[in-house]
């Protein structure tokens, strides 16, 4: 019987060059939110483009998928996994054998509650600046008008609007501020010029709504990178931005429906 062909060990792999990754980067961004900001751009330029105003017309939040309930159940659930790949990608490719595994990410559980009364007091911060400048855009005719889902439509609508609302904020959070700072530091980039960066990506993803949601976000995205920068934590991040959005999945549908002059 002969012996077991013995393979040479593996070398250690050189860390990966400026260039590749540089070129992970632009592919990680064209499967999520740098392609948001492509679409984003486009649906402006048509909104923009029309006879009637940008004010007068419309842009639906979450919107069911079927007429069905059992397939929007499904199409919803779908869509949030698959929104989600990305962010499982991005925690692979920065995931660390040693403890905190995505440290790099400024991910860790050495202070749960600490994080999340930070995330919770972010809320206050831009939570109600947001609403007004929505508010202000609404008022100016330079935002569209977005029209919510109600919340009454199906059993699973409010559980579905949730899951969307944690799906934003790690999606957005853990994208645009952790694996963006953390690929551009390592590109040579400087602290203000990653913070500027990410802040218009940020905004322009948000241009289908208006310029004032591109200001109202890019100003958001400085407030975020600038707080990351300091303290290298990203939950607190995640924590206000899904309770923000929380506050308009869930909380905009009854006031768009309590108010419909103010936000009609």
């Amino acid at each position: 019987m002969t012996d077991p062909i013995r393979l040479p060990a593996p070398a250690d792999a050189p860390p990966p060059s400026q260039r590749r990754l540089a070129v992970e980067l632009v592919i990680v961004l064209l499967l999520s939110l740098g392609a948001s900001a492509l679409w984003s751009v486009l649906q402006f330029v048509d909104l923009s483009t029309r006879a009637a105003p940008i004010g007068e017309q419309q842009v639906a939040l979450n919107p069911a998928r079927s007429d069905r309930a059992w397939l929007d159940l499904l199409y919803q659930l779908t869509g949030i996994a698959l929104d989600l790949v990305p962010v499982a990608l991005v925690c692979w490719l920065l995931w660390r054998v040693r403890r905190p595994h995505l440290g790099a990410l400024g991910i860790d559980a050495a202070r749960p509650v600490r994080d999340a009364l930070s995330g919770a007091l972010l809320v206050l911060v831009i939570g109600v600046p947001g609403l007004a400048l929505y508010v202000a855009g609404r008022q100016l005719g330079l935002t569209v008008s977005v029209v919510p889902s109600p919340l009454d439509a199906e059993w699973f609508t409010v559980p579905v609007l949730l899951l969307s609302a944690l799906r934003a904020g790690l999606t957005e959070e853990v994208i645009v501020i952790g694996y963006v700072f953390e690929r551009l530091r390592r590109l040579g980039w400087g602290t203000w010029p990653i913070i500027l960066a990410a802040a218009a990506l940020r905004g322009v993803y948000h241009l289908y709504q208006g310029v004032p949601a591109l200001v109202g976000n890019l100003v958001m995205g400085v407030l975020f990178g600038w707080l990351y920068a300091r303290t290298g934590r990203l939950v607190p991040l995640i924590v206000a931005h899904t309770l923000i959005d929380v506050a308009v999945f869930v909380g905009y549908p009854w006031a768009y429906a309590a108010f419909p002059a103010l936000f009609g």
